[in-house]
């Protein structure tokens, strides 16, 4: 999935086209007590955007992480690139900037449409697990990916951002579900993954209609799967917005994480959620 060269940029453009200005447009975050910095948050316009968004990605992917990244041939040193990234919206945060020069990238969304995923021939989710159920919900549903923030900024206000910006994307697109892989570390053999999937099966598990299957399951009958464990943080985020979980988990050797297949729709968010990110 990664042996593709990536073409000068073509961005991912909406067919509708109705949100290019808004795209282009900043908002900008009064730093709180926990932050020394205003955020803002940006759709990427430029290859310079994307490249500053794969470059967080492989900071923190192969360097923290330790993640075994193939890219296409070419691609410049430092940066995680997948075929998918030409087709996708890139989502930064950005630290604000006095001179208004762009800041430092300190977190990243990528988005792929529906109408991207059928130019690209389908969704990164597929590679890991089969899909099928989820066809009637494809004309409206995005996949979001490649989400990290930086070390130091991980405090809760990055990903409010990029979840704010994420749910006017999908209200101003009239798009209404989003899936995605949320991934959990293997450092420890996958006993911490095997008991979270245990845990969330019984509490957070999709209707039979909507669940999917791994490609490569997480061999959870072979691990401890009774851990008290609290889900991370940007599941336990995922959860508290009306996520659910479709599935067991998949295995990626190459990142070394379990990735649970996990769906948001808009119409799930709770009332104080949907306060919060779309003033409603």
């Amino acid at each position: 999935m990664r042996d593709l060269p990536l073409p000068t940029l073509p961005m991912a453009d909406l067919s509708s086209q109705r949100s290019a200005e808004s795209r282009a447009a900043r908002r900008s975050l009064h730093p709180s007590s926990e932050q020394r910095q205003a955020l803002e948050v940006v759709w990427a316009r430029t290859e310079e955007d994307v490249r500053a968004a794969q470059r967080l990605r492989y900071d923190i992917f192969a360097d923290e992480m330790g993640a075994r990244l193939s890219v296409p041939p070419g691609s410049p040193a430092g940066h995680d690139i997948d075929l998918f990234d030409p087709y996708c919206e890139h989502l930064l945060v950005r630290l604000a900037s006095p001179d208004g020069e762009p800041g430092q990238v300190i977190g990243t969304y990528r988005v792929l449409t529906p109408d991207a995923a059928q130019r690209v021939g389908g969704l990164y989710s597929e590679t890991e697990f089969d899909l099928t159920r989820l066809r009637p919900l494809r004309g409206k549903m995005v996949e979001l990916g490649r989400s990290c923030v930086h070390p130091e900024h991980r405090n809760g206000g990055a990903i409010m951002a990029l979840w704010g910006a994420l749910a006017e994307f999908m209200v101003r697109n009239e798009l209404d579900t989003m899936i995605g892989c949320a991934s959990i570390s293997m450092r420890d053999g996958g006993h911490v993954a095997a008991s979270l999937w245990e845990q969330l099966r019984q509490t957070h598990l999709a209707p039979i209609d909507l669940q999917v299957r791994p490609r490569l399951p997480l061999p959870v009958e072979e691990l401890d799967r009774h851990l008290q464990v609290d889900p991370p943080a940007l599941i336990k985020g995922y959860l508290r917005c009306g996520a659910k979980v479709l599935g067991a988990p998949a295995w990626d050797p190459d990142f070394n994480t379990a990735d649970l297949p996990m769906l948001m729709r808009i119409a799930d968010l709770p009332a104080r959620y949907r306060r919060h990110f779309l003033g409603a």
